[in-house]
């Protein structure tokens, strides 16, 4: 393993980066991480607040958490973005992570957090999940981890470019416009900006141009726009060659 440290980008701090071959060695990294973060959280504080974001990358991470011998019980997982489709839909970002994760680990459902997407009101929807935060994570919330992806057009979450939702400052959940077919539930840059610790998780050729924008801090792009304080980034290596 390799780790590399960008140069900062002009406004100062920059996002602590460690470099991997490949994409299931960026997956057994990640849910090392996880683990630790979720056993120094549980022995300051007495839980583990997790949020993890949909996409194709951590469905290989969270499989490997769910092998990890942790206290569940102690722990709280939240979605950090949702499509909007039926419940079980095979695209629906809940059942991929109750598939990978939630059903293979003893964690009671009450500290199981899913976007109710199905629900026909969803700005009730999206508001009753900003309050389901504030129980488990305070007033206002903060988590312990938030887990974040990387598009290749530089959104993170479901905070996608044009969007709304980017400049939504007074919630902690936003609904968004249509975005590839679907519009989504996402959390916002107030609760990504309050987390303890923001962990990138980027792999693939495909998100290289994007991934060095996102190192550069330009915060023309979404991603861009999530503070690197507190962040880790975890990239394989064919995510970090920079594009032609």
């Amino acid at each position: 393993m390799s780790a590399e440290r960008p140069a900062p980008p002009a406004g100062g701090a920059s996002i602590e980066a460690e470099v991997l071959p490949d994409a299931e060695a960026v997956a057994r990294r990640a849910a090392t991480l996880i683990a630790r973060e979720a056993r120094a959280a549980i022995g300051a504080r007495g839980r583990f607040l997790l949020a993890a974001s949909g996409g194709t990358t951590p469905w290989r991470m969270l499989e490997l958490l769910a092998d990890e011998e942790l206290p569940w019980a102690l722990v709280h997982v939240f979605q950090v973005d949702e499509r909007v489709v039926p419940a079980d839909h095979p695209d629906r970002n809940f059942t991929r992570l109750r598939a990978c994760l939630l059903d293979r680990v003893p964690m009671p459902r009450g500290q199981i957090h899913a976007m109710r997407v199905e629900q026909a009101n969803l700005p009730k929807a999206a508001a009753r999940y900003a309050a389901a935060l504030r129980h488990a994570a305070g007033t206002p919330p903060v988590l312990d981890l938030i887990h974040l992806g990387l598009g290749t057009d530089g959104h993170t979450a479901s905070l996608v470019p044009g969007d709304p939702a980017l400049e939504e400052r007074g919630s902690d959940v936003a609904l968004t416009g249509a975005y590839r077919g679907c519009r989504r539930m996402t959390l916002t840059y107030p609760v990504l900006e309050r987390a303890r610790v923001i962990l990138w998780v980027v792999t693939g050729s495909d998100k290289a141009g994007a991934l060095q924008r996102l190192l550069r801090g330009d915060r023309s792009i979404p991603a861009g726009r999530v503070p690197p304080d507190h962040a880790l980034l975890l990239a394989d290596a064919a995510a970090m060659m920079p594009s032609p």
